[in-house]
């Protein structure tokens, strides 16, 4: 294994350097002399940056110091009230098995045995006794006092730390907390970038980037992404019966975490620094056991507590769901990103709002894919089940609307609760008949927004194979629940059976993989995006990379990662190798555009296109990203242009080509313009009617309202162009990995070192003699189907997968 401990660009930084002297790590110095109301060499730059992102993402002092107060009610509500309903309840009088008899003077004869919410209440005095008796009850409550007086005092350090927060934004950064909601993030960085030139906050360097500010709020995410980029940590999991299950909760990353880097006998002596014995390769095997040794320690505390926690999450998950599944059943069948998708999806560098909004963007696609696999025989049984349900509980309401008194027979009210409930879940499985299934395109709509995909979902997005491995990043709410139920029980075994497996594993990662930056401390490597040393030769790294296996990240995560952080931070100044990276990716783009189709064909000509653009509600950004993603489809259709021209074939990767280079030159060429306006297409008059609401509206409103809607068409603009990036580098990287693919779906590959010496490169195969037409098919998966009298002998197309119900397959 190979051993990193030699960077020559990373020199180790001796104990001198570090940021803080011992015991001031939390310190957040304000230094009131000289210069007055200014910020010098705070200590502890990790912790000052993310409440200072944290404090701009929850909107301020208020609302989250609101948030943390009613964090505290809460905790306090679900021990008092499942307190009182353990002890101070008569449930025999409540649920009428015993009699009760009300006596007095102006007591009604006929009310006299009529049960009230008052008779089922034991009083004060007994309810207390009860609860004294009880040792088990007096034990948990201890236990909760105690972990509520913990929460209180972290909750006050908050308030004191969040408060000096709000004063560096209001006197440091110049932004009230009135205005705060209209500041987006990189204007709140470039502030920060600004302010370090006037006051040293970090003394070690004169100027921080924006690379610098991110590894300080991201430097144990980053260390978590590597490690499920190289499937390090235990989440998969083999099981009989149920085969391979991925198994990532709240409470497994928390002691992930807690063991790996600020817990007791972790990795890192501070929060930016690892501890120098894990750097040395002399002492893996000893430092190995003793990592073994605190696993076992946790798994076992984990153990311990496995009954109080299991408890607290029974009560939470009980309280927090019960009334949404009684009002909305169907919730539990809707799809969350897991914790497991949103490691294995997040790029490098990528902070929580710019995850969320990605995975948000996505969300529609894969929920649309993931709706286009039903079983038949399932789909059977659902109709069945909801129809026998759905009679029972159409003559239950009949009788209750010609006597509400059938109100008043035991268990009615239960009966058509639990109907209603089983016919929701049962509809659920019963599919649209009026949905046209294309899995292929769906799958590609998808990878445009979560930009990362195996290689084998390539060609088999139809298989339930690919279904079973996106379900483990998108995962039902009710999967995610019991999840979190069974995660108390099933973290010690994890811990104690599988991580102490790989301790070995784990420091030979920390120390091949951990590079010291000066004015920032220790981070993972992989978070330096350097193509040199962790770059994939089949993701256009080949002749700039000398990684190993290794040493690669897996998938183009360290690709990707460039890509995305130069996109959504155009002012950084990549290093030298990054910088060639790109410029020879701006290079092939260029060349692979000059086949493509024009933006001009791709944003009018193509009819699907048109059909996008007349929708009022959809953006620029949606109709570039929408035009390329329909228009190999539309040239395999055959389908004629506005002037009555066949459009000639093309693929999803000269279509990007040619947006981007579009983007490219209109940015060259609007230098002086917005970056919302500098990514309109160059061959796209700016005055054209996609983008003209958009400047009317801008021009009439007011500099501040301006300046939000400008903010929010850049960020639209710069998440297209990364997906465009997504979709161009996924396809360069198949033509890499399977050059024999050259019909149909791919172009020929041009080699990243023969840019300069193959001028005469053609795009793509469908302008040359070499490239077979592909087959027609219809209208970007949109399938229209002529009403038989007689369904029933209407045949089902189910392809190449028993997965599919009475839809079409485009």
């Amino acid at each position: 294994m190979a051993n990193f401990e030699a960077y020559q660009e990373y020199q180790r930084i001796e104990d001198i350097e570090e940021d803080s002297p011992p015991g001031e790590e939390d310190l957040l110095v304000h230094v009131p002399e000289g210069l007055k109301d200014s910020w010098h060499h705070i200590k502890n730059l990790d912790n000052f940056f993310t409440r200072i992102y944290h404090f701009h993402q929850k909107n301020g002092f208020a609302c989250m110091m609101l948030s943390e107060f009613f964090e505290l009610v809460q905790f306090l509500f679900v021990v008092t009230f499942t307190t009182f309903l353990v002890n101070c309840v008569e449930y025999d009088v409540l649920f009428a098995n015993r009699a009760v008899n009300h006596t007095g003077p102006g007591q009604n004869p006929l009310d006299r045995n009529k049960v009230t919410l008052p008779d089922a209440i034991l009083p004060s005095q007994q309810c207390t006794e009860r609860i004294q008796e009880n040792s088990w009850i007096i034990f948990l409550l201890i236990m909760a006092a105690i972990f509520w007086i913990y929460r209180l005092v972290k909750v006050f350090c908050n308030v004191l730390s969040y408060w000096e927060i709000r004063q560096f934004y209001i006197k440091a950064l110049k932004i009230r907390m009135d205005e705060l909601c209209n500041f987006t993030w990189q204007e709140v960085q470039d502030r920060l970038i600004s302010l370090q030139r006037e006051q040293q906050m970090c003394i070690h360097k004169k100027e921080l980037t924006e690379l610098d500010i991110y590894h300080r709020i991201l430097r144990f995410k980053n260390y978590m992404v590597a490690m499920i980029n190289k499937s390090l940590l235990p989440v998969q999991l083999q099981l009989p019966l149920l085969g391979n299950v991925v198994f990532l909760t709240q409470g497994l990353k928390y002691n992930f975490e807690l063991i790996l880097f600020w817990g007791p006998g972790s990795l890192f002596q501070n929060k930016w620094n690892l501890h120098p014995k894990y750097k040395r390769n002399g002492n893996r095997l000893e430092l190995a056991q003793q990592l073994s040794r605190v696993i076992l320690l946790m798994g076992l505390a984990n153990l311990l507590l496995c009954p109080f926690i299991l408890v607290w999450q029974v009560l939470y998950a009980f309280f927090s769901y019960t009334e949404i599944i009684r009002r909305e059943p169907g919730n539990l069948g809707a799809r969350r990103w897991s914790l497991y998708g949103r490691l294995y999806l997040r790029h490098f560098n990528e902070l929580d709002h710019e995850l969320h909004g990605r995975l948000g963007r996505g969300y529609k696609p894969t929920t649309k894919y993931m709706n286009s696999f039903t079983s038949p025989l399932l789909t059977v049984l659902a109709k069945n089940i909801a129809f026998f349900s759905g009679s029972v509980l159409a003559v239950l309401i009949a009788l209750t609307v010609y006597d509400e008194d059938v109100l008043t027979v035991q268990h009615i009210l239960t009966a058509i609760t639990v109907l209603g409930v089983v016919i929701t879940i049962a509809r659920s499985f019963i599919p649209d008949e009026h949905m046209v299934w294309c899995p292929e395109q769906l799958l590609q709509c998808m990878l445009a927004h979560i930009h990362y995909m195996p290689d084998h979902w390539r060609g088999s997005a139809n298989k339930s194979e690919t279904r079973d491995e996106v379900a483990q990043l998108f995962q039902y709410k009710a999967v995610f629940i019991l999840e979190e139920l069974l995660s108390p029980i099933v973290t010690p075994f994890i811990l104690i059976f599988h991580l102490r497996n790989k301790s070995l594993e784990i420091i030979d990662f920390f120390r091949n993989f951990t590079v010291e930056v000066v004015g920032v401390g220790d981070i993972c490597s992989f978070a330096q995006m350097d193509i040199r040393r962790h770059g994939n030769p089949t993701w256009m790294s080949e002749g700039q990379t000398e990684a190993s296996v290794y040493q690669q990240a897996e998938n183009g995560k360290t690709e990707l990662s460039l890509m995305h952080f130069t996109i959504k931070n155009p002012h950084w100044q990549p290093p030298q190798e990054s910088s060639v990276f790109i410029s020879h990716l701006k290079e092939k783009v260029q060349h692979d555009a000059q086949g493509g189709p024009s933006p001009q064909l791709l944003l009018s000509e193509a009819p699907l296109c048109t059909s996008l653009q007349s929708n009022e509600s959809a953006t620029g950004p949606d109709n570039l990203l929408a035009s390329v993603l329909a228009h190999p489809i539309l040239t395999a259709s055959g389908l004629q242009g506005r002037d009555h021209h066949f459009i000639p074939p093309s693929t999803a990767a000269s279509a990007a080509a040619s947006v981007l280079a579009s983007l490219s030159t209109s940015q060259l060429a609007h230098t002086g313009r917005s970056r919302a306006q500098g990514l309109l297409p160059s061959s796209v008059h700016p005055e054209s009617t996609m983008y003209r609401s958009d400047r009317t509206i801008i021009d009439s409103m007011s500099n501040s309202d301006s300046r939000i809607r400008s903010n929010a068409l850049h960020s639209e603009f710069a998440s297209a162009e990364m997906s465009l990036h997504a979709i161009y580098m996924h396809e360069l990287h198949q033509q890499s990995s399977h050059p024999q693919r050259t019909s149909g779906q791919w172009q020929s590959a041009v080699p990243m070192r023969d840019l300069h010496t193959n001028t005469g490169f053609q795009a793509h195969g469908g302008l040359g003699s070499s490239m077979s037409m592909p087959t027609t098919v219809h209208l970007g998966g949109w399938q229209e189907e002529e009403e038989e009298e007689n369904e029933d002998d209407q045949e089902i197309n189910s392809g190449s997968t028993p997965k599919q119900g009475t839809r079409s397959s485009c």
